[in-house]
Protein backbone atom coordinates (compact mmCIF):
# COMPACT_ATOMS: atom_id res chain seq x y z
CA UNK A 1 0.00 0.00 0.00
CA UNK A 2 1.36 3.40 -0.89
CA UNK A 3 1.13 6.13 1.71
CA UNK A 4 0.45 9.05 -0.62
CA UNK A 5 -1.40 10.28 -3.70
CA UNK A 6 0.82 12.11 -6.18
CA UNK A 7 0.44 14.09 -9.39
CA UNK A 8 2.53 16.42 -11.51
CA UNK A 9 1.19 19.89 -12.24
CA UNK A 10 2.01 22.35 -15.01
CA UNK A 11 2.05 25.38 -12.69
CA UNK A 12 5.30 27.02 -11.59
CA UNK A 13 6.17 26.15 -7.98
CA UNK A 14 4.69 29.23 -6.23
CA UNK A 15 1.53 29.14 -8.32
CA UNK A 16 1.18 25.42 -7.56
CA UNK A 17 1.09 26.20 -3.84
CA UNK A 18 -1.67 28.76 -4.43
CA UNK A 19 -3.64 26.34 -6.60
CA UNK A 20 -3.30 23.46 -4.13
CA UNK A 21 -4.45 25.74 -1.31
CA UNK A 22 -7.51 26.78 -3.34
CA UNK A 23 -8.43 23.19 -4.25
CA UNK A 24 -8.02 22.15 -0.60
CA UNK A 25 -10.34 24.98 0.42
CA UNK A 26 -12.94 23.85 -2.11
CA UNK A 27 -12.79 20.38 -0.51
CA UNK A 28 -13.35 21.82 2.99
CA UNK A 29 -9.72 21.93 4.15
CA UNK A 30 -7.91 24.91 5.58
CA UNK A 31 -4.13 25.18 5.55
CA UNK A 32 -3.01 25.49 9.18
CA UNK A 33 0.73 25.44 8.53
CA UNK A 34 3.04 26.20 5.64
CA UNK A 35 6.59 24.97 6.06
CA UNK A 36 9.20 26.10 3.55
CA UNK A 37 11.51 23.12 3.96
CA UNK A 38 14.09 24.49 1.50
CA UNK A 39 14.47 27.75 3.47
CA UNK A 40 14.46 25.96 6.82
CA UNK A 41 17.21 23.51 5.84
CA UNK A 42 19.27 26.32 4.32
CA UNK A 43 19.01 28.37 7.51
CA UNK A 44 19.55 25.52 9.98
CA UNK A 45 22.21 23.40 8.31
CA UNK A 46 23.17 25.31 5.15
CA UNK A 47 21.74 22.55 2.94
CA UNK A 48 20.51 23.28 -0.56
CA UNK A 49 17.52 21.37 -1.90
CA UNK A 50 14.94 22.02 -4.59
CA UNK A 51 11.87 24.06 -3.58
CA UNK A 52 9.84 21.92 -1.15
CA UNK A 53 6.88 23.10 0.91
CA UNK A 54 4.70 21.17 3.35
CA UNK A 55 1.10 22.33 3.74
CA UNK A 56 -0.67 21.16 6.90
CA UNK A 57 -4.29 20.73 5.79
CA UNK A 58 -7.22 20.27 8.15
CA UNK A 59 -10.94 19.72 7.68
CA UNK A 60 -12.37 20.89 11.04
CA UNK A 61 -15.44 18.61 10.93
CA UNK A 62 -13.38 15.50 10.31
CA UNK A 63 -10.73 16.58 12.83
CA UNK A 64 -13.43 16.84 15.51
CA UNK A 65 -14.86 13.42 14.64
CA UNK A 66 -11.38 11.89 14.69
CA UNK A 67 -10.52 13.42 18.08
CA UNK A 68 -13.84 12.21 19.50
CA UNK A 69 -13.13 8.70 18.20
CA UNK A 70 -9.46 8.61 19.27
CA UNK A 71 -8.15 11.20 21.71
CA UNK A 72 -4.47 10.80 20.73
CA UNK A 73 -5.12 11.18 16.98
CA UNK A 74 -3.75 14.71 17.15
CA UNK A 75 -0.29 13.15 16.95
CA UNK A 76 -1.13 12.36 13.31
CA UNK A 77 -2.87 15.60 12.36
CA UNK A 78 -3.03 17.64 10.19
CA UNK A 79 -2.98 15.91 6.80
CA UNK A 80 0.25 16.86 5.06
CA UNK A 81 0.37 17.87 1.42
CA UNK A 82 3.74 18.55 -0.19
CA UNK A 83 4.60 20.64 -3.20
CA UNK A 84 8.08 19.96 -4.53
CA UNK A 85 10.12 20.89 -7.55
CA UNK A 86 11.94 17.94 -9.05
CA UNK A 87 15.48 18.03 -10.45
CA UNK A 88 14.11 18.31 -14.00
CA UNK A 89 12.03 21.38 -13.04
CA UNK A 90 8.68 19.60 -12.93
CA UNK A 91 6.43 20.37 -9.97
CA UNK A 92 4.85 17.49 -8.09
CA UNK A 93 2.11 17.50 -5.45
CA UNK A 94 1.64 14.65 -2.97
CA UNK A 95 -0.95 14.19 -0.24
CA UNK A 96 -0.88 11.72 2.60
CA UNK A 97 -3.25 8.76 2.30
CA UNK A 98 -5.10 8.86 5.65
CA UNK A 99 -5.95 5.15 5.42
CA UNK A 100 -2.27 4.26 5.24
CA UNK A 101 -1.40 6.43 8.23
CA UNK A 102 -4.26 4.97 10.29
CA UNK A 103 -3.18 1.33 9.77
CA UNK A 104 -1.50 1.21 13.17
CA UNK A 105 -4.63 2.31 15.04
CA UNK A 106 -7.18 -0.40 15.75
CA UNK A 107 -10.32 1.72 15.90
CA UNK A 108 -13.13 0.96 13.42
CA UNK A 109 -14.75 4.38 13.93
CA UNK A 110 -11.48 6.06 13.01
CA UNK A 111 -11.18 3.85 9.95
CA UNK A 112 -14.53 5.11 8.67
CA UNK A 113 -13.46 8.73 9.15
CA UNK A 114 -10.12 8.07 7.46
CA UNK A 115 -11.93 6.52 4.47
CA UNK A 116 -13.99 9.70 4.04
CA UNK A 117 -10.92 11.93 4.30
CA UNK A 118 -9.06 9.62 1.92
CA UNK A 119 -11.74 10.19 -0.73
CA UNK A 120 -11.48 13.96 -0.25
CA UNK A 121 -7.67 13.99 -0.46
CA UNK A 122 -7.69 11.77 -3.54
CA UNK A 123 -10.23 14.16 -5.04
CA UNK A 124 -7.93 17.11 -4.34
CA UNK A 125 -5.02 15.44 -6.12
CA UNK A 126 -7.25 14.39 -9.03
CA UNK A 127 -8.43 18.00 -9.52
CA UNK A 128 -4.90 19.36 -9.89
Amino acid sequence: MTYHFTTKVSDPFDQAIERVTAVLKDAGFGVLTTIDVKATLKKKIDADINPYTILGACNPSFALKAIQAESKIGTMLPCNVIVQQLDNGDVEVSAVDPMASMQAIENPALGEIAAEVQALMKGVIDKL
